[in-house]
């Protein structure tokens, strides 16, 4: 029987998540309704890519019986508001990420979903793309030897995009970019949390970060290095350093088509998709989707994968960061 998705947003990513799906099978995955804050944005999502319900209102989407699942694809300040609106209407979720915009909110909705006894995850798609894993396997086998180092590096020229901008739009370098190289260096050393945490940077007029470095330093001497940038365009890969090797991503962190192991390079490629996607690789957003669905299938609440534990040890080094660097959200106060 399929998963049953419902799909929060008729935005660009929602687009992008929906011909994601449309790479698995159709009996596996199904989207029966999409929901916008106008009806109009709904029904023209709907049409467009053959979904047989639209809502006006998040509200509505939230009564359907007929949904397993939900995909929030909200902007980042009503994740937490959307979240609850799902969870304690008794419906499955995967949120984009961040999960919220502070520890105090990811507590909020960790809480909800574990009280209405619902699946929760924070849709971090990176850790389930093929590379993902093959790098979780290779470190477990010690390929590298023990990991020293790991160093990130995620910058696009987004300044002229006021979602990534603009302070109530939950703007900032940090929570759309840096995100992706914190994760990578979380999954690296296995969700340990880092012994100290320094970041510089520097903000906008608008009050959220353009561009921040940050170093973290773990037990027994071991450190990584991110950078991430609204300002400039950087070389946009990771490098992990162990005692008896190194694995490289040479491009595309965040969504990594290829991964290079002690100088070998092997490609990855992503299903094509059936529609033009708003955003690079994004059909690979199909493996966090089965995920989803392999969990519901066996009942779980939550993924190994990307764990609860994780979406809040995440949570709290992005506070962190942005307490040294001086940005402070609304939903901080």
């Amino acid at each position: 029987m399929a998963t049953k998705w419902g799909l929060c947003s008729a935005g660009k990513i929602s687009h992008d998540f929906t011909v994601a799906l449309k790479t698995l099978p159709a009996e596996d995955h199904q989207v029966v309704a999409v929901a916008a804050r106008n009806l109009e944005d709904a029904q023209e999502f709907a049409n467009k890519h053959g979904i047989s319900r639209a809502y006006g209102s998040y509200e509505e989407l939230a009564r359907d019986p007929d949904i397993d699942v939900v995909y929030v694809g909200v902007i980042h300040p009503y994740h937490l508001s959307t979240c609850l609106l799902f969870t304690k209407a008794k419906k499955n979720v995967l949120c984009e990420k961040p999960l919220a915009m502070n520890t105090k909110e990811v507590k909020e909705i960790l809480a909800s979903a574990k009280m209405n006894n619902v699946f929760l995850m924070e849709a971090v798609w990176t850790r389930f793309f093929p590379i993902s894993v093959e790098i979780r396997r290779l470190l477990a086998q010690g390929a590298v030897g023990e990991v020293k180092m790991v160093r990130a590096e995620f910058g696009v020229p987004l300044m002229h995009i006021p979602r990534s901008v603009q302070k109530e739009l939950g703007g900032g370098a940090l929570l759309d970019l840096g995100i992706y190289c914190l994760q990578f260096i979380c999954m690296v050393y296995n969700g340990e949390k880092p012994e100290r945490i320094q970041a510089t940077g520097f903000c906008l007029e608008t009050g959220v970060d353009e561009t921040v470095v940050v170093t973290l330093k773990f037990s027994n001497n071991r450190l990584a290095v991110f950078t991430c940038s609204l300002r400039v365009q950087l070389p946009n890969d990771a490098i992990i350093v162990g005692t008896k090797g190194i694995i490289k991503i040479p491009a595309h962190m965040w969504c990594p088509t290829s991964l290079v192991v002690n100088g070998k390079e092997t490609q990855y490629p992503l299903p094509e998709p059936s529609l033009p996607l708003k955003f690079i690789n994004s059909t690979g957003m199909r493996y966090e989707a089965e995920e989803v669905r392999q969990c519901l299938l066996k009942g779980l609440k939550e993924s190994s994968v990307m764990s609860h534990a994780d979406s809040l040890l995440l949570a709290e080094m992005e506070d962190e960061i942005r307490r040294q660097v001086g940005i402070v959200y609304s939903q901080d106060c």
